[in-house]
């Protein structure tokens, strides 16, 4: 009777530790899947950030471009009067 009562408890402890590993393995599964989507947000924030410009970028630029214009008539006005087509 005592090799049944043994089999019995080292069959429990089988079967309990296999169920506490199951939930291990699921969180680890959870886990990771959690590390591949933190991730791949991170990578499409930094793509739509890549691709989009902040209303500081788009007023950087337009000045530049005032800038650029600017210069560009000034050098005109300049050839005009030594008498030279811009």
């Amino acid at each position: 009777m005592s090799a049944h009562i043994r089999k019995a408890a080292a069959l429990s402890v089988l079967i309990a530790g296999s169920l506490m590993l199951q939930g291990c393995i699921v969180g680890a599964v959870v886990g990771a899947g959690a590390a591949v989507v933190g991730a791949g947000a991170s990578v499409v924030g930094a793509g739509v950030d890549a691709v989009t410009t902040s209303d500081e970028e788009t007023r950087a630029k337009r000045e530049r471009e005032q800038r650029e214009w600017e210069r560009e008539q000034r050098r005109c006005e300049q050839r005009r009067n030594q008498g030279r087509s811009c």
